[in-house]
């Protein structure tokens, strides 16, 4: 008898994903129950009804915010550190319910925007290498990565991201008839990505009414690429569960995920820093806020976090 057929065939899908349900992030006040996301237990159902080993597609980690206000540096630091180790471990506890076990794929998503949020391709780069380097040193081996240069080869970034977004991406003018109509999810990510965009500028040097409307322009594109890019995952990666790093409510096609406890809903480690407590334990904020609260430890001999001082 197959593993999956020792439980209820319901009882393994809402088993894994009640692993899921506490870090869920989402904008909704209630908590939802597993039977809230028919969705997720579909694409579980794809793994469990095969006794294969369960693939969680993830787009994020995609470099930091060039605002340093907000960051240490470019590359990745303890909130990363902290995050994959967080990833593999929900893996490992999946295992312990599941015996085929569950993957990540971190698919890092920096290229495939990073013109329009204004960080140079060598940055997102290194960002990249050190982050498969760190999952190698903490031995995160339920962790899998993949980015844009695992695609069409050895072209440049540029032409890279020019064939994805005509291969992918929706139309400028039909993302602007879906916020002006006030599509919900489409709103929502448009004022979220807008807000990143605006507090990321660091060098602008005209009025704050106008890096706004520069900043909302940008934000369609930023929409465009990101919709690309996660068809092209799909196309990749057809048999996955879909997880977000952007809130998302229960029943939608992706479960949103929260990475680490911040006050806000869509800080993630690369748009701030972390601040540990007196006892140990770890938030998100702005870099500024964590400077103010804490003093600065290193690691490797680069900043990684700040600590309160007791």
């Amino acid at each position: 008898m197959s593993f999956a057929a020792t439980l209820t065939r319901t009882t393994v899908e809402e088993r894994v994903l009640g692993l899921l349900l506490p870090y869920h992030r989402t904008a909704e006040a209630i908590p939802s129950e597993p039977a809230d996301h028919p969705e997720q237990l579909e694409q579980i159902r794809q793994f469990t009804s095969a006794d294969e080993t369960i693939v969680f597609t993830l787009p994020g980690f995609p470099c930091k915010s060039p605002n340093p206000a907000k960051v240490l540096g470019h590359l990745p630091d303890e909130g990363e550190r902290l995050s994959l180790r967080f990833l593999d471990g929900l893996c490992a506890r999946i295992g312990e319910i599941y015996e085929p076990g569950a993957r990540i794929v971190i698919c890092s998503d920096g290229h495939i925007f990073g013109d329009l949020i204004r960080v140079p391709d060598d940055h997102i780069d290194a960002y990249g290498d050190e982050l498969r380097a760190l999952i190698d040193r903490e031995r995160l081996r339920h962790l899998d990565t993949f980015d844009l240069r695992d695609v069409h080869g050895d072209l440049d970034h540029d032409t890279k991201r020019e064939l994805v977004t005509a291969a992918y991406a929706p139309s400028l003018d039909a993302l602007r008839a879906q916020v002006r109509a006030g599509d919900e999810e489409t709103l929502r990510l448009y004022r979220g990505i807008t807000r990143f965009l605006f507090e990321d500028t660091a060098d602008f040097t005209g009025t704050n009414s106008a890096l706004q409307r520069e900043c909302k322009r940008r934000a369609y594109g930023v929409i465009a690429r990101s919709r690309a890019w996660g068809d092209l995952i799909a196309d990749c990666h057809p048999r996955s569960v879909r997880l977000s790093i952007h809130p998302q409510r229960a029943g939608s096609e992706k479960f949103g995920i929260r990475l680490l406890d911040a006050a806000d809903a869509w800080a993630t480690p690369w748009h701030g820093a972390v601040l540990r407590g007196a006892g140990g334990e770890a938030r998100l904020m702005r870099r500024a806020d964590a400077e103010r609260a804490g003093r600065l430890v290193s690691s490797g001999g680069r900043p990684s976090h700040f600590e309160v001082v007791a």
